[in-house]
């Protein structure tokens, strides 16, 4: 293999604005692939609207929720890392069937946790994993509001197929935290319903209020999850696209997927891919990328304003976005991560938009003191997202470093 090609800190910083759509606004007729580089996700509820106001100009959210709730041409499912994700519904092979592990392969960084209840229902994860599925052909048929709902409904429909001792078990109060509102049954289901999502047995529906409604890929869809041969090439490209170089177990902490699963995926495009030494780290790009990568320009707008969770936040190396470890932890939390100021690629503080009534105010806390300009720019920009929120505009503050 040949000698990496040593690239800079800068260089992968602008390549990957540029691959997430943030070196400059595009147009609101590209939705669908500004969604499609690496999917939306959406957690918490409302964070793709976060991530799609920050790329597009005059992406409204009715024009993001027609594509979404009737249109059809976005989608949202559980995906990589078992999160909720957002994106086209063309490109449903990649973001769900090439997360499929085959056998051997499990567990995934979302199912771990299940082990004790298993254990305490004396079952293997391959027989909890068929009863959920089973039970889930329920919504070949029917829509159901509330997460907590569904793993209700699937429970007592999974109990049925069981003997007697077992069924005891599985209708036992959860040993996960909530043993007044869930059962043992009702945790397995919770665990299994991520990899589901993955065969196309369960998608988000249409919102009612401030719960999600959850269907069949086929009901929501009208026809059945597509194949796709090329989807796990396809995945890793994606995610080399939007977060290369990189390496695999890069690729891994990205999907939460196991070493063996992640290895299978990647030797998928190994050939394309060359080596990179960044930061004294060797780490991979597909060959026809390395051009983008050493010829990335500057942003546009240096200034942008990124919600929670922003695809573009998604990275393993994030000394890369943020040099202290510190401010690392105000930034990236176990929960709770806040919405962040960026420039040029870097993290350079927070910013707090807080609801009063039908009002919003947004706070500037930004990690040094920021120029004129940079704090005409971003009060425009905050200016801007409460109109997209469709509230009443109400104070801008720069907190003082």
């Amino acid at each position: 293999m040949a000698e990496p090609i040593h690239v800079s800190p800068e260089q992968v910083r602008r390549y990957r604005l540029a691959a997430h759509h943030l070196d400059r606004p595009y147009p609101a007729d590209q939705l669908l692939p500004v969604a499609g580089v690496c999917g939306l996700q959406n957690s918490p509820p409302g964070a793709w609207e976060t991530a799609l106001f920050a790329r597009l100009q005059n992406g409204t959210r009715p024009l993001l929720h027609r594509a979404l709730e009737e249109e059809k041409t976005l989608l949202q499912a559980w995906s990589y890392r078992g999160a909720p994700v957002i994106f086209p519904t063309a490109e449903s092979p990649v973001f769900l069937s090439a997360l499929v592990a085959r056998p051997g392969e499990e567990p995934w960084i979302y199912t771990r946790g299940i082990a004790l209840a298993l254990d305490f229902l004396g079952m293997s994860w391959e027989e909890a994993f068929a009863l959920v599925k089973q039970a889930l052909t329920l919504l070949d048929s029917c829509t159901i509001q509330r997460k907590e709902e569904l793993d209700r409904v699937l429970a007592e429909q999974a109990a049925k197929q069981l003997p007697p001792g077992v069924r005891a078990r599985w209708n036992a109060p959860s040993m996960y935290g909530s043993p007044d509102r869930q059962t043992v049954g009702g945790a397995v289901v919770s665990f299994a319903l991520r990899p589901c999502a993955c065969l196309g047995q369960v998608v988000f529906g249409r919102r009612q209020g401030i719960h999600p409604t959850f269907t069949s890929y086929a009901r929501w869809t009208g026809h059945p999850l597509p194949a796709d041969p090329a989807a796990d090439a396809k995945l890793v490209r994606a995610f080399l696209r939007a977060y290369g170089p990189a390496n695999r177990s890069d690729l891994a902490a990205w999907l939460g997927s196991s070493p063996r699963q992640t290895k299978r995926l990647w030797q998928t495009v190994e050939k394309e891919l060359i080596p990179v030494e960044k930061g004294g780290r060797r780490a991979y790009i597909p060959e026809d990328r390395l051009p983008a990568l050493l010829g990335a320009s500057l942003p546009e707008n240096p200034w942008i304003l990124l919600g929670a969770h922003d695809p573009y936040l998604d990275a393993r190396d994030r000394a890369l976005l943020l040099a202290d470890p510190a401010k690392q932890r105000q930034v990236w939390r176990t929960v709770g991560n806040p919405c962040v100021i960026l420039h040029e690629g870097q993290v350079a503080g927070l910013w707090r938009p807080v609801v009063v009534r039908a009002r919003l105010d947004v706070t500037l806390i930004p990690f040094a003191p920021l120029p004129p300009e940079a704090v005409a720019d971003l009060t425009r920009q905050a200016e801007a997202y409460v109109v997209f929120r469709g509230l009443t505009p109400g104070r801008c503050t720069v907190k003082e470093t």
